[in-house]
């Protein structure tokens, strides 16, 4: 007699599924970063991966970040305004930019423009059955190919942080000066009354992990594809995906964990 499946085995089971796929996922992360300190950095193929990504990212986040901060000053403008305290709009939007938005739409890109591409690339290798010849010549793909998208992605992501960060910045004071008229003066010398260096190396540390995992999830996902071309397209949704949720798990970790243990500045 066929053993009858019910739906919380089935929930189980895709969540056990789930698990240990992310699990598998950080196990190749762990692989990539241990190859660093025994063969060394892929620098070439590491140069080519930061540029490939600084490219295909840079215009894009900025034209996201200055509307998105502008949208963020709208929502905190009108709610100071209502309060008499619209000459704070500096102060909120370092915290909400540089703090929130900046690592959260450099993760997006990186996993929507970058991620993908990493994933296509790598999963297209696989079905032409090229990282098996690569193994055949004892060159390790994960040395050779995880590692330096892995360690390129972290560091971009870093960087495009503070051009996001600059973007938001200025799509809020557009707004702040033509449409609930505050001077330029008192938009930015309210910066430094709620924000703190912490802020900044917390921004930085989530831009660093978002990468890593956009990296990571799409590296492996590329590494396993299978099904040809549509496995590769399948693979490519499903990194971007698994991304997008780990990413906001995590920041939202992060988060509690930052305001739990670090002093918030008051006015």
């Amino acid at each position: 007699m066929a053993a009858v499946t019910t739906p919380a085995g089935v929930l189980r089971g895709k969540v056990d599924g789930g698990l240990r796929e992310v699990g598998a996922m950080f196990a190749v992360a762990l692989e990539a970063l241990r190859l660093l300190f025994r063969r060394g950095l892929p620098f070439r193929e590491f140069v080519d991966q930061c540029w490939f990504l600084a490219r295909v990212t840079t215009l894009p986040l900025i034209l996201v970040s200055i509307p998105f901060g502008a949208v963020i000053a709208l929502e905190v403008g009108g709610l100071l305004q209502q309060i008499g305290a619209q000459s704070q709009l500096g102060a909120a939007m370092v915290l909400a930019v540089v703090r929130e938005q900046a690592p959260v739409a450099t993760a997006l890109l990186i996993a929507g423009a970058g991620g993908s591409a990493m994933c296509a690339d790598l999963g297209s290798r696989r079905i032409r059955d090229e990282l098996d010849a690569m193994q055949v010549m004892a060159v390790d793909p994960i040395h050779r190919l995880v590692l330096p998208r892995l360690l390129a992605a972290m560091v971009i992501a870093v960087l495009l942080d503070a051009v996001v960060s600059a973007a938001g910045i200025l799509g809020g004071l557009y707004y702040g000066v033509h449409s609930i008229h505050i001077t330029e003066a008192s938009f930015f010398s309210t910066f430094s009354e709620l924000s703190q260096l912490a802020d900044l190396w917390v921004a930085l540390a989530k831009a660093a992990v978002f990468g890593l995992l956009a990296a990571m999830v799409a590296c492996y996902k590329g590494l396993y594809a299978k099904g040809g071309a549509k496995g590769v397209g399948d693979a490519v949704n499903q990194a971007v995906v698994i991304t997008f949720i780990l990413s906001f798990v995590v920041n939202f970790v992060v988060t509690v964990a930052y305001f739990n243990f670090i002093p918030q500045k008051a006015i």
